[in-house]
């Protein structure tokens, strides 16, 4: 599947150590490119925009996935990261958000990419329990995902382009694209 837009480009992907964990430094890259596809969306206007007064703002889930990525990364995985003071851009806009995102992104790669199996099966304390590297890392693949589905409902809200991130959209399409909507293609083989 081919996206409009890359911050990440394949050629920037590093090779795992461990070829069997290279899904994880494949699947960070996507994940990364798949937010900021989002993110771009917005315009700055669109920062303080919340559906509900209990819901967080565009801006709040932008600082919140930055932030708790990094203490994912830093907590709970144990990879260097920056200080949390130094994750947040100095501004707050939708072009400084999506920089800081694929600047960390593509530091974080190559730290990845590094680890050994050994490394990725270890349990560490994930809050107040313990866990194997490989699981906390998928929880927050399933964390970021979460928040980004949160803002492509923003942005239908919005009556924004809700671009591709796993498949078509009522908003983007191509030849071949073949979702699953109908009794007849979910018992495809």
């Amino acid at each position: 599947m081919q996206y409009p837009f890359t911050v990440i480009e394949d050629s920037a992907i590093p090779r795992a150590c461990d070829p069997a964990f290279q899904h994880v430094v494949d699947t960070y890259a996507s994940e990364s490119n798949k937010v900021i596809s989002i993110w771009r969306e917005f315009t700055d206007d669109d920062l303080s925009f919340r559906p509900h007064p209990k819901s967080l703002s565009v801006a709040d889930i932008f600082k919140h996935q930055l932030l708790s990525e990094r203490r994912f990364l830093a907590e709970f995985l144990e990879t260097p990261e920056p200080a949390a003071a130094d994750v947040l851009p100095q501004e707050m806009s939708v072009a400084a958000c999506c920089l800081r995102m694929s600047e960390l992104a593509l530091r974080r790669l190559p730290l990845l990419a590094e680890r050994n199996a050994a490394w990725w099966l270890e349990a560490r304390p994930f809050f107040d329990v313990n866990r194997q590297r490989i699981w906390i890392f998928w929880r927050r693949v399933l964390h970021t995902a979460h928040h980004r589905t949160q803002l492509t409902v923003y942005l239908r809200l919005l009556d924004r382009n809700v671009p591709s991130t796993y498949g078509p959209t009522a908003d983007v399409t191509w030849s071949g694209a073949d979702p699953t909507l109908t009794v007849q293609a979910a018992e495809r083989r």
